[in-house]
Parts: C-alpha cells; structure tokens; sequence
C-alpha cells in the first residue's frame, strides 16, 4: 500500500527543508505557489523516497491539491498544509487502519489544532461519516483512496478556499460530493499530525463577509435545500457573531444575501 502527501504550500523556496519540517518519511507532492513556475524532483539520501515539488504561477488552494492530486500515483493520498507536524508512525496508523477499514473509500484522521494557546481535536471516536455530521472536518484530516476519488470524478473546488476571494469552504464541498456518491467515509480517533493554524490567508473574523461567504458555500452545497442550511448554522452557531448585535433573522438575511450574490455570479 503505497501512500503519498500532497502538501500545498505557497512561495516555498527548500522542499527538502519542508519536508523535514513536516516530519515526513512517505513520498510527497508539494504543490508550491509563487510568482514563477518550475518542476523540480528530488530524492532524499534513500533512494524509497521522492520529492516531487512543482511550483505554479497562480492562487487558489483548490487548484494546489488538483495539482498534486492529478499527478499522484499512490494507492492512498494523505492531503496536507504547510503548517502540519506529522507524528513518527502517521505512515503505519494509517496503513493499520485501511486494512481494518477495508471497505472505506475515505478515511478522516484526527488531528491536534495549535491555534491562540489552545488546542483541540477533530475526531471524538471512530465512526461513520454522514451527510448531517461532516462540515467539521477539515482537508489536513483527509485521506482516500485514489482510484475511489478517481472513479467517481471527484475534486477539489475552484470557486471556494485560500486564494478564491470566497473564505473556506473547498474541503466541505469535496466531503458533501464523496457522501452524495453513496462512498464509504470513516473518522478516526488516532491522531497523525499537529496543525500549528496560527495564521489563515481568508478569516478576517466572525463578521458580514464571513456570513456571505457561507451564505454562498451553503448554496453551492445543495441549490434546492440551502436555506435550511442557512438556518441550522444559525442556530447552532449564531453566537459567534453575538458581537454584530444582530438577531438570529438578521444574520439568515445576510447569509441569504451571500448565496443571491453567488448565483448571481453564476
């Protein structure tokens, strides 16, 4: 079972350096974006290991893992961020739980999230991954079968993520198209990287451009039920923008206004 990282970073100017930060020991594709373009492979002092590293001329993180994704050749992908801390054995838990889950198409791992002195974890247990339980999980907690991604003509959005100018949002709609393919996703508990998320390229805080920027992933999510989207994320986390000052209907109303402008553009 071959696995490869496909890490997207941005103006890097030493992959073998990056890879070291990163503690990886797999093969790796880091897609790096700058202002040049260049292909670069290298190899590590074992000849097992290659670097591919490419460097592109454009923005957009969605394009950055299309990128390495497309050039892949390993049985599982292992998605990643520049900021990410892989642990010593991230190879053999996720080997160990491919064979456990045989069945899966995808599996979700838990990672530690190092953001203003806190930290937290994504996955509480191991269990299935559903259509009502999957916005919760990031890319840097993604790995799937390449062939399964493949088959289904499944890929990252351009339209949504860093470098978009529409906030987050590329790893939600890849999850929602891998459940509404009927595929087989797991989360795991076992954690394999630190995520040091000191940093973000798209929040600017919990403010209106934040709601419109929902407002519009929700409608490229599910077109027909997406106001009921809208609503469940304002219930469930509308006090995160308590310092608005705007009622619950008010927040709707901008997040609505979000998705009319994203149609609009369409």
């Amino acid at each position: 079972m071959k696995l490869e990282v496909i890490v997207s970073t941005l103006n890097c100017t030493d992959y073998k350096q990056l890879y070291k930060d990163m503690n990886l020991d797999t093969d790796a594709i880091i897609v790096n974006q700058a202002e040049y373009s260049q292909l670069v492979t290298e190899k590590l002092n074992y000849e097992s290991v290659s670097i591919y590293g490419m460097t592109f001329f454009e923005k957009g993180v969605g394009l950055s893992r299309n990128s390495g994704f497309m050039r892949s050749r390993a049985d599982i992908c292992i998605m990643a961020d520049d900021d990410m801390v892989y642990v010593d054995n991230y190879a053999e838990i996720i080997q160990q739980a491919y064979k456990k889950y045989s069945d899966a198409d995808m599996l979700i791992f838990n990672v530690r999230i190092h953001q203003n002195g806190n930290i937290t974890k994504k996955v509480k247990k191991n269990s299935r991954v559903r259509i009502w339980n999957y916005q919760k999980y990031g890319t840097v907690t993604f790995t799937f079968k390449r062939q399964s991604i493949l088959r289904h003509r499944i890929s990252f959005s351009l339209l949504f993520g860093g470098g978009t100018g529409n906030g987050s949002g590329e790893d939600s709609l890849f999850l929602s198209d891998v459940l509404k393919k009927k595929m087989k996703v797991y989360a795991i508990k076992d954690i394999i990287a630190d995520v040091y998320n000191e940093e973000s390229s798209w929040f600017t805080g919990y403010n209106e451009q934040f709601l419109e920027q929902k407002g519009a992933l929700f409608f490229q999510i599910n077109k027909r039920f997406y106001k009921l989207l809208l609503w469940q994320f304002v219930i469930r986390r509308g006090k995160l923008f308590k310092g608005l000052g705007k009622s619950k209907f008010q927040l709707y109303k901008i997040m609505k206004r979000g998705g009319r402008k994203f149609a609009d553009k369409k």
